[in-house]
């Protein structure tokens, strides 16, 4: 099988559980440092699958990887090559898909509860799961492409998920492990330190509980993951 291609736009924001996952199940995988200045791949054809991991920036800014990566994104499409998107990596799935990504009312930093809509397309994903508690760490948010639907919300956030044949963008986080929740909040403790509103938890509130709460995510995401790689070549 050829490799999945993992881009990553922050060295602390790495593909987490999702790596694992791989490993467990015996997939290659390769990851793409863009934020160590590794220039994207031109084309899809060594991959059999396209995953983009979250980071700060937007994917409205004037960075150069950025078309490259939508452009990345519509191939993969066009050739039935399974896309899969987290945070960041969701919102270039939507803007690329002819979504429209923008300010959230709010930020959403920490854990909070996310609900599966009774459709078809998400009872596929999640079966008879109604609801989970995710971790979120964005200002922003996006539209749903046309096609796709969505499959996931929040109080916060109404679009949390879409899926589009194949492809999955999440706006969560799912791939959460305890390594990745404590450098983040170490990172951000000014910034959740300062924002005071429902939407944003404190410190010690994200890490209360942190191993059950993990493990408890990690079980949707193996749900969610193993479901996208039924589609890889």
């Amino acid at each position: 099988m050829k490799p999945v291609a993992i881009f990553r736009h922050l060295p602390i924001e790495g593909p987490g559980y999702f790596a694992t996952f791989l490993d467990n199940n015996h997939i290659p995988w390769r990851l793409i440092k863009i934020d160590a200045g590794e220039k994207p791949p031109n084309d899809i054809h060594e991959f059999s699958g396209l995953v983009f991991m979250g980071g700060p920036m937007s994917v409205n800014d004037d960075l150069p990887w950025i078309e490259n990566s939508l452009s990345l994104i519509r191939q993969a499409v066009a050739a039935d090559v399974p896309v899969l998107g987290h945070c960041l990596g969701g919102q270039l799935m939507a803007k690329a898909l002819g979504g429209v990504v923008s300010a959230n009312p709010v930020k959403e930093m920490g854990w909070g509860e996310v609900s599966v809509p009774d459709n078809q397309v998400a009872r596929e994903w999640f079966g008879d799961l109604t609801g989970f508690n995710s971790f979120h760490w964005h200002g922003e948010a996006f539209s749903i492409p046309p096609g796709a639907t969505c499959i996931l919300s929040s109080p916060y956030c109404e679009n949390q998920a879409f899926a589009m044949d194949m492809h999955l963008a999440m706006q969560c986080h799912v791939e959460m492990t305890e390594r990745l929740v404590i450098d983040w909040c170490s990172v951000g403790a000014e910034e959740l330190a300062s924002l005071n509103e429902p939407s944003v938890q404190s410190l010690q509130e994200i890490e209360k509980d942190l191993s059950k709460r993990v493990a408890a995510l990690n079980t949707v995401a193996e749900r969610l993951y193993r479901k996208w790689i039924t589609h890889l070549k």
